[in-house]
Formats: C-alpha cells, sequence, structure tokens
C-alpha cells in the first residue's frame, strides 16, 4: 500500500450565535485527509492554517502508511496513519490505545463568558440536550450571579465546571470566591482559577475548600509537579493523544481522575480521536471538552453520536466516521 496524495482543508465554521456574539471565529481548523492506492483514506484534524501541515503532507506521499511509525509525525497525521491502519486490519482506532474501558465518554456542555442571564438561558439549553455538567469561561465580578441563576435555571442536578483561565489571579481571590460559591452545591470543579507559577497556592486553597481543585496541563512533567505538590484532585489533559496517554497513567498512579481536552471547540474528526484514546483510559471519568457542537456545522455525516451529554465510542473500524464533503467544501477557505 502506498499513499497516493495528502490533501489539507483550512475551514472557518462559525460558532453557534450565543458564542458568535461575543466571538465571531474562535481558531483557525484544518482537516487532512490521507488518500492510499488501495482506496482507503484516514482524516486528522488539528488547530492552525493548512501551512503548517503542508511539509508533513508531502513528505508522507509515496510512502507505506502501514510501515510508518505514527506516533513520529504531529497528531492530526497520526490521527490519520491510525485510522488507515484501523480500516486495514478491520479493527476500531481505540484497539490501538489498548483495551476499551467504556462504551460512553460523558462531555460537558460549554458557554464563554456571557452575561450571568445568559448564560443561564444557555444552561437551560444544555439541560434539555441531556447534558448534565456545563464548562464555563468565568470571571470574578459576576461567577457568583452566573451560577446562582444558573442553578435557578436548571436545578441542584445540573453542575458547573468554573474555569476562569487564572482570571480570579491570587489566592485571597480564590478562596474568597470558593467559599461564595460553595453553597450553591452545584460548582464542580475550580480549574486553573489562580496563577500558574505557584503550586503552593493551589496546594493551600485546596485546604480551603470541599470544590474539587484541577490544572489544565500537557506535558506530563507537569503533572508529575502538581501531583508531588499535592495540589490537585482532578487533572485536564491537552496535547497529542501519546502525550494525554502518558499524563493519565501517571495522575491514575496517584488515584487522581480526569477529563481530556485535545481538540476543545474542534470539529468532529478530532473529538472522535479524542474519544477512541477516552474509551481506553481508567480514569478519564469525568466530563470531557469536546465541542464540536459549539460550532454551527460538522464535517461528520455519521459515526460518532452524542446522547444525553455522553459520545458514543465508534465501533466501525478506524476512527469509524464518516466525512459529509459537502460541508468541507461549503466551509473551505484554503
Amino acid at each position: 500500500m502506498k499513499i497516493t496524495q495528502v490533501e489539507l482543508y483550512e475551514l472557518e465554521i462559525p460558532p453557534i450565535p450565543p458564542i458568535a456574539r461575543y466571538f465571531p471565529k474562535i481558531y483557525d481548523i484544518t482537516l487532512c485527509r490521507v488518500q492510499t492506492d488501495e482506496g482507503l483514506e484516514g482524516w486528522g484534524e488539528f488547530q492552525g492554517v493548512k501551512s503548517a501541515g503542508q511539509a508533513t503532507a508531502d513528505a508522507l506521499v509515496g510512502q507505506d502508511p502501514l510501515a510508518l511509525d505514527p506516533y513520529a509525525h504531529p497528531d492530526a497525521f497520526t490521527c490519520a496513519l491510525l485510522d488507515i491502519a484501523g480500516q486495514a486490519y478491520a479493527i476500531p482506532l481505540h484497539r490501538f490505545f489498548g483495551a476499551k474501558v467504556r462504551d460512553k465518554v460523558p462531555v460537558s456542555y460549554w458557554s464563554c463568558h456571557m452575561e450571568p442571564r445568559e448564560t443561564a438561558a444557555e444552561a437551560e439549553v444544555g439541560a434539555r440536550l441531556g447534558f448534565s455538567n456545563h464548562k464555563l469561561k468565568a470571571r470574578s465580578w459576576d461567577i457568583v450571579e452566573t451560577v446562582q441563576l444558573m442553578k435557578e435555571a436548571t436545578g441542584a442536578d445540573y453542575t458547573v465546571g468554573v474555569d476562569p483561565n487564572t482570571e480570579f489571579a491570587l489566592l485571597p481571590n480564590a478562596a474568597r470566591l470558593a467559599a461564595a460559591l460553595e453553597p450553591c452545591g452545584t460548582v464542580s470543579v475550580f480549574e486553573d482559577p489562580m496563577l500558574k507559577n505557584n503550586l503552593e497556592w493551589y496546594r493551600i486553597l485546596r485546604e480551603k475548600t470541599h470544590i474539587p481543585i484541577a490544572l489544565h496541563l500537557g506535558a506530563p512533567a507537569g503533572v508529575l509537579a502538581a501531583l508531588k505538590a499535592e495540589c490537585i484532585d482532578y487533572v485536564n489533559l491537552g496535547g497529542s493523544a501519546l502525550q494525554v496517554r502518558q499524563a493519565a497513567a501517571l495522575a491514575a498512579a496517584a488515584d487522581v481522575p480526569c477529563w481530556v481536552q485535545m481538540g476543545g471547540l474542534c470539529l468532529g474528526v478530532l473529538a472522535a480521536y479524542s474519544v477512541h484514546l477516552q474509551s481506553t483510559l481508567e480514569n478519564a471519568t469525568l466530563p470531557c471538552d469536546e465541542l464540536p457542537f459549539t460550532r454551527q456545522a460538522d464535517v461528520l455525516a455519521g459515526g460518532l453520536a452524542l446522547e444525553n451529554g455522553h459520545f458514543r465510542v465508534p465501533e466501525g473500524p478506524g476512527l469509524g466516521v464518516e466525512i459529509d464533503m459537502e460541508v468541507v467544501e461549503r466551509y473551505r477557505v484554503a
């Protein structure tokens, strides 16, 4: 088998209207399509412009995809090569990561920072769609009001992941807000509430609140440092599939649950790749941040089902998804 062509599709798919009011465009996304002389094709996805992947795409042409080390390439191409291998061997992609431990992967609904009543309205949408957790970009000046309004709109069973992207900044601010939010009973996690250069602050905050504390980390070395500092209850893992798997193993050794954000506001290709990986991680029990539903269209025609706040793990060979080329071409910009 030989790779005959690698095509890159740079897309701009707008966010859904509530998010588009604040962010008309979030970031560039490029799909890669690796085609072979035996009719198999693999897909991958990365954040960035088409030119960022062109050198890798050109270098793959003429090579045998089954003879390559998929993990020696940028992760979007790793995904595409594993997609081809899964189809060639008639196995789902998750088999390349290990034994599957779950058939469904939980996922959060998501909002950017909005006015409190707008966020509460979005929480009602998320609850109607069957989600039970809402990841929220938070700000110190209105997070308490926002969470209170969300609880009024949805009830106590709809929980909120508070992610200020370090905007709370300092320990006194984070501790004060944690104390104000704790009585609401709906905050499921504080993620990156403070500046991340002082893990001792996180350890102290963890002692001051019953709200679980989490850091968004990538490299396994960062996870190891946080575990040694005893400053996290949970961890949000990003990066390549191989990096996430290594970091998750470290967290599992310390009995720390994790969730995964390989793509965030991604499309269905990267979401499916992440779901395959998560289905093999024992401690990936928390709702993930793979959010193709935050855009007005997705490139998948089938294969990745979203039901009641869970992605069902595709069982077809490779990624197990179908690409809607009409959508790809409609939103293609390069």
